[in-house]
C-alpha cells in the first residue's frame, strides 16, 4: 500500500472510531444568528461573521465564501459549534465554528427548520 494511502485509511478509521454519550454531551451545540459579514482581509475564501449566540455576540471566520453570499447570510440562523477553543485563521480570532455539510461541490449550512431564537441548544 502507498504511504498516502496508509495516511487516507488511517485518517478514515480515526474518524470512524465511536465516541462515549460523555464525549457527545462535551460538545455545545447553539443556534446563533448572522448580526454582519464582512470578508476576511486576508483570505478570498472566508467570511468574517458576528453572531449572536443568545448571551453573547462573538466573532466566527466561515469558509463559505465561494458558496454564500454576505446578503444570503445576514440575518440567517445557523448552528456553531460554541465551546471550541479560539483559533486565529489567517491573523483573525475565530470564537466558534459554523456547521455545514458538503455534498460534492454543493455546501449547506445547518440551522433549524423553523424561527428559533440565538442561543437555544442543539442536543
Amino acid at each position: 500500500m502507498a504511504e498516502n494511502q496508509e495516511n487516507e485509511a488511517g485518517e478514515a478509521a480515526e474518524a470512524e472510531t465511536p465516541i462515549t454519550f460523555d464525549d457527545f454531551t462535551k460538545v455545545e451545540l447553539r443556534t446563533a444568528k448572522v448580526l454582519e459579514v464582512e470578508p476576511h482581509p486576508k483570505a478570498d475564501r472566508l467570511w468574517l461573521l458576528k453572531i449572536d449566540g443568545g448571551d453573547e455576540q462573538r466573532q466566527i471566520v466561515a469558509g463559505v465564501r465561494s458558496h454564500y453570499t454576505a446578503d444570503e447570510l445576514l440575518g440567517k440562523t445557523i448552528v456553531v459549534v460554541w465551546n471550541l477553543q479560539p483559533a486565529t485563521i489567517r491573523g483573525v480570532e475565530s470564537k466558534g465554528m459554523l456547521l455545514a455539510v458538503q455534498d460534492g461541490e454543493v455546501v449547506r449550512l445547518l440551522g433549524p427548520d423553523g424561527k428559533v431564537s440565538p442561543g437555544c441548544r442543539v442536543g
